[in-house]
């Protein structure tokens, strides 16, 4: 199996990477909340105001570390974000209070977002045109290793002890000083964007003229509608962790236990079919055109949500497992289609700014999306499930037709690195 991997001995490395920091995160994630509740004796107003606040700092991860990738080692990036990491984990152990508590929380998250964009391009460059089917693998790997964690996190649970939640955040803290000594010994894989600039210092200009300035996604108008219409394509995310299990509880029949199946059911459904499910990534014009199956499988489980308050508990079941496997699908299909497209849709010059402001989607996405589910979709009854289902399906259908005009408003350019991404002409249309 290993031999079928992509990206040699590095792209193994970095799935190991991936397997230890997703275990230590699943042990940590698992019981943030209550470590603020029982350790740092923190209100559950102060709870959330001190989550708020770390996820907002967060979001800026993905954009600064995209724009250090296209000037700076990826190794390097890589292995400073997870000592950073590391850091604020393992201070978070002597910290007291709110205020205290608060730039280290921050920091964490400013680093778990970095170290996302920085992962999906160490991945994309070393993996080459295969980087399709090793996104799948990565996935896979990455739900194993959460779900390890968060079995390691319930059987904390089940003692609830101060002395217990600090092991585990020590558990995720350690976790990370693993994963940067493996990150040392990855090798740097190619990058146009580092390629092109030490190829421009080492030549000098033919005309004495300032060089082109690499391309800004702020002013790509065409890639920024694509990432816009991805944060909404992301909310099958809030819809899994969030919105089902308050339905669930509140609006159905189905009993309660019901919410933490759907878990176990989507963790399963992802390890199953996340490396069959990665030839729809194969090429960006296969890519969009999936997103027809995107939009079949949101309506799908929108329906099948708004159909579960029926007074019958097992019709109540049978359609809350359709739509937890609909909406697995729907997580299985973005996660390939967004790899592949984000990454294609970028200039080789801007590379890693580009995947970084994509990566504000998924930030985008963990921000506003509990409070959709909350105070719109579950408020709105049945119709607010029909109608979220419908609304995606429709914004797929946009995004395919987004992505198929500039793919086809371009013409394919000879890529000098040898890298698998096909270097996309920047317009505003």
């Amino acid at each position: 199996m290993a031999a079928r991997i992509p990206g040699g001995p590095d792209g193994r490395r970095m799935l190991w990477i991936n397997f230890v920091d997703k275990t230590g995160s699943g042990l940590w994630l698992s019981v943030t909340a209550l470590y603020f509740l029982v350790v740092a004796d923190l209100s559950a107003s102060r709870i959330g105001l001190l989550m708020g606040l770390a996820g907002a700092v967060g979001i800026a991860g993905s954009p600064v570390a995209g724009r250090l990738a296209d000037r700076f080692r990826l190794t390097r990036l890589l292995l400073a974000v997870q000592l950073l990491r590391a850091a604020s984990g393992l201070l978070m152990l002597a910290a007291h209070g709110f205020w205290q508590l608060l730039p280290l929380v921050a920091l964490g998250s400013f680093g778990e977002r970095s170290a996302s964009v920085l992962t999906k391009l160490y991945a994309a460059r070393v993996a080459g045109p295969d980087r399709s089917r090793y996104q799948a693998v990565q996935r896979t790997v990455v739900n194993v290793g959460y779900t390890l964690g968060g079995l390691g996190a319930s059987v904390g649970l089940a003692f609830g002890s101060a002395t217990v939640y600090r092991g585990l955040l020590l558990a995720d803290g350690l976790s990370f000083c693993v994963v940067a000594v493996l990150v040392a010994r990855c090798a740097e894989p190619p990058s146009a964007t580092r390629t092109v600039a030490s190829s421009a210092t080492k030549c000098p200009p033919a005309a004495a003229r300032p060089a082109a300035a690499p391309a800004s996604p702020w002013r790509d108008r065409g890639y920024l509608g694509y990432a816009a219409t991805d944060a909404l394509l992301f909310l099958d995310g809030s819809v899994l962790r969030v919105g089902m299990p308050l339905w669930i509880i509140s609006a159905t029949t189905a009993p309660h236990g019901l919410a933490a199946l759907l878990f176990v059911i989507n963790t399963v459904v992802v390890v199953l079919f996340q490396v069959r499910l990665s030839r729809h990534g194969h090429t960006p014009h296969l890519a969009a055109r999936t997103l027809r199956h995107v939009a079949a499988c949101y309506f799908l489980g929108g329906a099948a949500v708004a159909a579960s308050v029926v007074d019958d508990r097992w019709a109540a079941i049978a359609a809350m497992l359709v739509a937890a496997v609909a909406f697995t699908f729907v997580e299985m299909y973005q996660a390939t289609v967004s790899w592949e497209l984000s990454v294609a849709l970028a200039p080789d010059d801007a590379q890693g700014a580009y995947v970084g402001v994509h990566g504000l989607a998924q930030s985008a996405e963990r921000a506003a999306g509990p409070l959709i589910m909350t105070t719109a979709v579950i408020a709105a009854g049945p119709l607010g499930w029909l109608g979220l289902g419908t609304a995606l399906a429709g914004t797929a259908f946009l995004q395919k037709r987004m992505v198929l005009r500039r793919l086809d408003s371009t013409r394919p350019v000879t890529n000098p690195s040898g890298l698998s991404v096909s270097p996309i002409t920047v317009s505003d249309n």
